[in-house]
């Protein structure tokens, strides 16, 4: 008996794929990185299936690539040769949905909107939204760490994870955190896994905080600006106003006019820029002091919605951009964050890359914490970014990083920054994360040559 026969034996049947055919679909995410060819593809269906499934790769040595939709960004979850691919799409189960405590206990293969909408219907909602939110899982947004729209307000997926159901390398059960929405006891070992991209443990159940909904739909508005600059000198009036917004959101022209050339939304020639923003509504809401923040920025033209549809509608807007530039070419899409105060010098280091190396940038930020995503568009054709792309890339990084900022703000290291990861971390931080990797992995089947 072989080794991948044996773990077909030891799984229910039907959970080990091994057609070439069928393990490719497994294989890659949504960059263009070549996948290397998998031993097989594991559709696990419970806890127990991924505790067999990693016994069984300890005891033969072979690595293992968890994934859930597919829908990465940085190359995290595409196959190495031999491994094993560990889809968890197929856990989806909502264990719990607590009112009373505001949380909810979620397998990985949860959509990240299925939640929300489960969580509404008690008054309640799951703030992290990423703009794959209707097709991402809860595993991979905690793998990456992910954000989203409403993170300015609410924080990232760490800051809704109280506890995490861990199955280690060796197939040990871990529980950490807590169902409380504070405690201290021991290292942090939940904020340890959210972000470690699947190089730890695989992650089989998550209790997560939930917040009450808003009472009435948000205001939203939408800001045309002459230049990119000028959003971004309105994004910082915003901040430095005490705005709260729910979200804040900036495309660039390049970005508009994909939108434009595809849904036709009559964009203006003179619209450089635009800038999304949303406020609860009410008495203490802030959309008409952002209003007029923007107008004294520079504005061409500010208008905010006066019923939820309208609302919903400029908010659609944003949720196009990335799927327009889809339809441009193959694209490099990149997450730099920078602190907030230097948001308009990255705009215009991004701009003036672009022009430097004939490069065409399509830039969108969640700019109200100054994670910004430029995206490379390069022709569809080639199997890897051109030179003049990667040149490109590296100078945005290194600007970032020069501004006090990071490579990745959510969509993790992956396999695409890995050469750039020692600029930010330093030697001394290397060294350390390879000594926690080494704990948790000591033979390195997890996910390797991922995100560290």
């Amino acid at each position: 008996m072989n080794a991948v026969t044996e773990l077909a034996a030891l799984l229910p049947a039907g959970t080990v794929l091994t057609d070439p055919d069928v393990t490719a679909a497994y294989a890659r995410d949504q960059t263009f990185l070549v996948p290397g060819t998998p031993l097989c593809a594991v559709k696990a269906r419970s806890r127990d299936d991924v505790v067999t499934t990693l016994r069984w790769a300890t005891e033969h040595r072979v690595p293992v690539v968890p994934r859930g939709a597919g829908t990465g960004l940085a190359g995290g979850a595409t196959a190495v040769d031999g491994c094993v691919m560990l889809s968890l799409a197929g856990m989806t189960a909502i264990r719990e949905l607590s009112p009373a405590d505001e949380i909810a206990v979620v397998e990985p293969g949860v959509i990240n909107a299925d939640l929300d909408r489960a969580a509404r219907r008690h008054g309640l909602m799951y703030a992290p939204d990423p703009s794959s939110h209707e097709i991402s899982t809860i595993g991979g947004n905690l793998a990456t760490n992910a954000g989203g729209l409403r993170c300015v307000k609410y924080g990232v997926t760490r800051d809704s994870t109280l506890g995490l159901e861990v199955v280690l390398a060796d197939g040990r059960v871990l529980a950490t955190g807590r169902r409380t929405m504070k405690g201290v006891t021991g290292y942090d070992l939940t904020g340890l896994f959210v972000g470690s991209e699947g190089t730890l443990g695989v992650i089989t159940a998550a209790t997560l905080r939930l917040r009450r909904a808003p009472a009435a739909p948000p205001v939203t508005l939408a800001a045309e600006f002459p230049s990119p600059r000028a959003a971004g000198d309105a994004v910082a009036a915003i901040i430095a106003a005490g705005c709260r917004p729910v979200l804040l959101e900036l495309m660039d022209r390049n970005t508009l006019r994909a939108i434009d050339d595809w849904k036709h939304i009559g964009l203006d020639p003179g619209v450089q820029a635009m800038l999304i923003a949303q406020a609860e509504a009410g008495p203490g809401g802030d959309a008409a002091r952002m209003a007029r923040l923007c107008e004294d920025a520079g504005a061409s033209f500010v208008a905010v919605s006066t019923t939820p549809e309208e609302a919903e509608e400029l908010i659609g807007l944003r949720r196009l951009a990335y799927p327009a530039k889809e339809r441009l070419g193959a694209c490099l899409v990149e997450d730099v964050c920078v602190p907030r105060s230097a948001l308009p010098d990255m705009i215009t280091a991004i701009e003036e890359t672009a022009a430097r190396h004939a490069t065409m940038i399509c830039t969108v930020a969640h700019a109200g914490d100054g994670n910004l995503h430029p995206v490379f568009v390069f022709d569809r054709g080639l199997a890897e970014p051109p030179p003049n792309v990667w040149a490109a890339a590296d100078e945005v990084f290194r600007a970032a990083l020069d501004a006090g900022g990071t490579l990745t703000g959510e969509h993790g290291v992956g396999l695409l920054k890995r050469r750039w990861l020692e600029l930010e971390t330093g030697p001394l931080a290397g060294e350390l994360q390879r000594g926690i990797k080494q704990v948790f992995d000591p033979l390195g089947i997890m996910n390797p040559g991922k995100a560290i």
